[in-house]
């Protein structure tokens, strides 16, 4: 589920936790699941909590970086998280002609940025475990969706299920 599917067009938020009433009220049916919600640093984390705090659920953090494309920052060619998740928009790839050796050298760049957010945010203390989970992930906006595909596609083997 989006929150643009729960969304009139042409309304807007005050704030994210406006944003995050707004998805818990959405999701209530979650609340029986014992659902999880994870957000993704840093506006997305204050919509997530929102969201756990109505659900009465789990909150936790995953951290994932957008990979831009060549001379074009802000254009999501895909994505990683911090243990290694990846997902590439190839459609973009190919249309840009983006080389691989470029998509190598962002994503070790990406990547190690996403570790060192995750020792920043996490400490010592390990991600959860979600397996066998209800995963609801929570960013404050989606322009391609690129890093919430990585963060759904993150090695914790988290599987999507459409709603």
């Amino acid at each position: 589920m989006w929150l643009r599917d729960v969304i009139v067009p042409g309304r807007f938020f005050r704030d994210r936790r406006d944003a995050g009433r707004v998805l818990a009220e959405a999701l209530e049916s979650y609340r029986s699941r014992d659902p999880l919600i994870l957000g993704i640093p840093r506006g997305g984390v204050v919509v997530a909590a929102e969201v756990a705090r109505r659900l009465g659920a789990d909150l936790d953090l995953v951290v994932a970086r957008k990979l831009g494309a060549p001379g074009q920052s802000e254009l999501a060619i895909g994505a990683v998280t911090a243990d290694g998740g990846r997902w590439l928009n190839g459609a973009i790839v190919s249309s840009l002609g983006v080389e691989s050796v470029y998509i190598d050298d962002v994503t070790r760049a990406e990547t190690a940025e996403a570790r060192a957010r995750e020792r920043r945010f996490r400490g010592e203390r390990p991600p959860p475990d979600v397996r066998g989970r209800v995963v609801i992930l929570v960013d404050d906006g989606l322009a391609t969706g690129a890093t919430v595909r990585a963060a759904a596609l993150d090695s914790n083997d988290l599987s999507i299920v459409p709603s």
